[in-house]
């Protein structure tokens, strides 16, 4: 199994191919990915607007806008909006394939990948240079794409926005760990780039889900992942080559959360951060909404996930020698709050 700075490697030799026919576009974006990984750290952006909300139930689009715009800022460092994203995005990618947005719908309209962020980052790819019809909304099926406010559109001359149950799965089996799981065609066949989008929740026994959990969404039974707090199911899950290489970008929706009783809404253990977490290292990402999330339970007056029975071990197993998806070491982990 390749680590990122393996792929690195491959990626400038032209071992490891991204699409692009010119050496020197897979060579800028090798680039780019080892700039964010300078001094050896994994950068993780969390920026924030505590006025995001307003006096309404659903976050301003403006400000939700605003704030993705401060974020990709942070992460890349390019203060243009449209320059930040030509910077994420390979150029190959940019001009005519298709990049998938994974939302997560399963808890329901109180607490799903809001479809303001969702529109706004459809909003600033087609602003640099991504076609309406090349960017496809996407999770397990039409009740939690609804429950996320989106509307089921297999239209090509617009953003499609469907899930697995249009597209179907692979016939063909793969090994995740012990178990045998078969992926989103959406995933394996449709996309060459997804950006991972999940919400920040409590989860009753992964501890937490956020980034990598996420992907329980791509599997057509993701049931079979959840034994021993979803250890190891959520590392194996990302180890598999297509989930860990074509979905290698983070846009976490943590607008707003449930910090207890996850991961359904629960309206009393409902909590705001108002923020948006930004990352390419899933691993670090995780890691670092475990300790938002650690922060609200103490703040609320409620015990720990370990004191609970609920740690998110799976963070560290994807973090191990077996499987290398990121770290989970905090002297690892270069934090900007913005």
């Amino acid at each position: 199994m390749k680590s990122r700075r393996e792929f690195l490697k491959e990626a400038a030799s032209g071992a490891v191919l991204l699409g692009s026919s010119a050496a020197a576009e897979k060579l800028a974006f090798a680039g780019m990915l080892e700039q964010h990984a300078a001094a050896g750290k994994s950068k993780v952006v969390i920026a924030r607007d505590p006025s995001l909300h307003g006096a309404g139930a659903q976050p301003d689009e403006q400000r939700v806008l605003n704030l993705l715009d401060k974020a990709m800022a942070a992460y890349t460092g390019r203060q243009k909006p449209v320059e930040a994203w030509k910077s994420i995005i390979p150029a190959d990618i940019l001009a005519g394939k298709t990049i998938g947005l994974k939302v997560n719908g399963l808890g329901g309209r109180g607490i799903s990948t809001h479809a303001a962020l969702t529109l706004a980052i459809a909003e600033r790819l087609q602003q640099a240079g991504v076609r309406a019809g090349n960017i496809l909304v996407w999770d397990r099926g039409a009740r939690d794409l609804q429950a996320c406010g989106m509307t089921v559109n297999t239209d090509a001359s617009r953003v499609r926005c469907y899930g697995s149950d249009v597209a179907g799965y692979e016939d063909e089996e793969i090994a995740c760990g012990a178990a045998r799981l078969r992926l989103s065609k959406i995933l394996t066949r449709e996309c060459a780039m997804v950006i991972n989008l999940p919400i920040l929740k409590d989860h009753e026994m992964a501890g937490i889900t956020f980034s990598m959990k996420n992907m329980y969404g791509v599997v057509d039974k993701p049931f079979v992942l959840h034994g021993n707090k979803c250890n190891p199911g959520v590392a194996d899950l990302n180890a598999i080559p297509t989930v860990r290489d074509k979905v290698w970008f983070t846009i976490g929706d943590a607008i707003s959360s449930v910090y207890d009783g996850g991961p359904g809404f629960h309206p009393e253990r409902l909590w705001y951060p108002n923020a948006l977490v930004v990352g390419e290292d899933r691993v670090a990402l995780d890691h670092s909404a475990w300790q938002m999330i650690e922060r609200q339970r103490a703040a609320a007056g409620v015990p720990t996930l370990e004191a609970v029975g609920r740690r998110p071990d799976y963070i560290a197993t994807a973090a191990d020698a077996a499987h290398r998806l990121g770290t989970n070491d905090p002297g690892r982990i270069r934090l900007v709050e913005v």
